[in-house]
């Protein structure tokens, strides 16, 4: 990808990408847009926030080379829906089984904080994504804005009638219509909510174990 439609992310993930953290000094940053991760026959989507600056934005795969994504992976990897329980790389060999994983935003934002606009930007990628994955039906929300810009896109498309009815909360299922994936709303696994306690290990298992559930009893 090399979409420049937010001159303040693109400017953001190339500097990062050339000043660095000290502790990969010697990688060559990825430092652009990050695509998703996942094959078009995948049942369960997660949908993330945005790729962190040292994370994703260094190894060019989703939740990738964070402490974010070594929450995440574990998770996937416990339920059945990856290959092995961490990810550093994007040449390590992880597969993802049933699933695809992709973000609101796809540059890193300063902060973690993407602004309306810049959502907004991005919201075409998303779009494209969700037309292109015909077989989900399970939708896992990490944080309160994935969760809402979903429903923004299902209220835009005529999918839902109202949002009101679906207020985020961990772990929290609702349905989006007859035939449409069910919708799990999970805390975000950043450091700020696991190491605080606000999610655990087993609070993030308990979400896709859910999912796991549903896959195995919807047709």
């Amino acid at each position: 990808m090399r979409c420049t439609r937010c001159p303040r992310l693109t400017e953001y993930c190339r500097t990062v990408a050339r000043v660095k953290k000290r502790a990969y000094l010697d990688w060559d940053y990825w430092g652009k847009p990050v695509p998703a991760l996942g094959g078009p026959e995948a049942r369960l989507l997660v949908l993330g926030l945005a790729p962190g600056a040292h994370g994703s934005n260094r190894t060019g795969r989703m939740f990738t080379g964070d402490r974010s994504g070594e929450f995440l992976f574990r998770a996937l990897y416990d339920a059945g829906f990856a290959s092995q329980p961490e990810g550093r790389s994007r040449d390590d060999g992880l597969i993802l089984r049933d699933a695809c994983i992709t973000a609101v935003i796809r540059c890193a934002p300063p902060a973690n904080k993407p602004a309306p606009g810049e959502i907004l930007n991005c919201r075409e990628y998303l779009e494209r994504e969700l037309d292109a994955l015909t077989r989900v039906r399970a939708v896992v929300a990490l944080g309160r804005i994935a969760f809402d810009q979903y429903l923004t896109i299902l209220h835009k498309r005529g999918a839902i009638a109202r949002r009101s009815a679906f207020v985020f909360g961990h772990d929290r299922e609702y349905s989006t219509g007859p035939g449409q994936p069910v919708l799990i709303g999970s805390y975000h696994p950043s450091q700020q909510n696991t190491a605080t306690g606000k999610l655990t290990a087993e609070m993030l298992a308990a979400v896709f174990a859910r999912a796991r559930r549903h896959l195995e009893t919807s047709t």
